[in-house]
């Protein structure tokens, strides 16, 4: 016997179970979460829309983005607002047309972004372009020194802060005044255009425009804070059915919503009865919490996982074959 080798067996503690003595049931007497009527349609080449949307599985997304547009449709009908507060990706991978539509046809009722968000619908009305090239640029200290974002930014929070209308209001106005050329595709222009919510939520140094001189904390903080407080009415009016979608923001925009929440509940708002809903590539925690759990009741809330530029544009047919 080698010296690795066990002198004797040692005894076993867990023996194989014996399971003869098992208690079974019928599957048909079972509760199942999943039924044959709910996989996937294939409908053929040329169908409509509506068919093609009827086609996808009602399971897990597609279920989730169904009952979202549901409940979108539910609130447009009943004169409920509904209201998206969007990160700076929903921008730069071409979903403005979307949101601005939805805008027109009465359906959305404003929307709030991030900093970088008016940064990049600036620089899409001016240039039709945006989303510089960071890595090419940084090393050689050329990333976010252009001129012209600086510059319209800062007048924005000037007049923002002056006239009390808020950073994003400021900044449409600007846009549509001196009729850039692009402005068909801002989101700030369309809002101003249609007299729609439209609120820049900004953290001092986070953006390319804080680098520049023409920056002035006072005017950005106060033109900001402004458009904190309409969001605070906005939120405050979504008892009884309105909807606060999330798209794209992780941090900024759900602390903004906790926030304007309990703000507006403090001042007795009822918002016992509004929906809540995140679109996004991958879960976050502040989202989970702030946007999907802590405000609203349970079944409430829904959670679609995937790219905008797919999200969005099933989720904008969804709404209009229902409405």
């Amino acid at each position: 016997m080698g010296p690795f080798e066990l002198k004797e067996r040692k005894k076993q503690h867990y023996r194989p179970m014996d399971v003869s003595g098992l208690s079974t049931f019928s599957m048909g007497t079972r509760q199942h979460k999943v039924d044959k009527a709910a996989v996937a349609k294939l409908p053929e080449k040329g169908v409509s829309a509506a068919a093609f949307l009827d086609s996808l599985p009602d399971f897990l997304g597609a279920r989730q983005l169904r009952q979202l547009a549901r409940v979108i449709v539910e609130a447009y009908k009943n004169g409920r607002p509904v209201f998206f507060a969007m990160g700076a990706h929903v921008i730069k991978v071409g979903c403005s047309p979307i949101i601005i539509d939805l805008m027109e046809r009465g359906i959305l009722s404003g929307f709030a972004m991030n900093g970088a968000g008016g940064i990049h619908d600036f620089e899409i009305a001016w240039a039709g372009q945006t989303s510089e090239d960071v890595g090419a640029n940084l090393h050689e200290g050329r990333f976010g020194m252009t001129t012209e974002a600086p510059d319209y930014l800062a007048r924005a929070a000037k007049r923002g802060r002056e006239e009390g209308i808020g950073l994003a209001a400021a900044l449409g106005e600007i846009i549509n005044e001196e009729e850039l050329p692009h402005r068909e595709m801002s989101l700030m222009a369309a809002a101003d255009r249609l007299g729609k919510l439209a609120a820049m939520h900004v953290a001092v140094g986070t953006d390319t425009v804080h680098m520049h001189e023409a920056a002035d904390g006072c005017d950005i903080g106060q033109a900001s804070l402004i458009d904190f407080r309409r969001v605070c009415s906005a939120v405050a009016d979504l008892g009884d059915g309105g909807v606060w979608v999330n798209v794209g923001s992780a941090v900024v925009l759900p602390e903004v919503f906790l926030k304007a929440v309990s703000v507006a509940r403090n001042l007795g708002a009822d918002l016992d009865e509004m929906y809540t809903a995140n679109l996004d590539m991958m879960r976050h925690y502040r989202v989970g919490q702030n946007v999907l759990s802590r405000p609203v009741k349970d079944g409430h809330s829904f959670q679609v996982i995937g790219h905008h530029e797919i999200t969005l544009p099933l989720l904008r047919m969804m709404i209009l074959e229902g409405v």
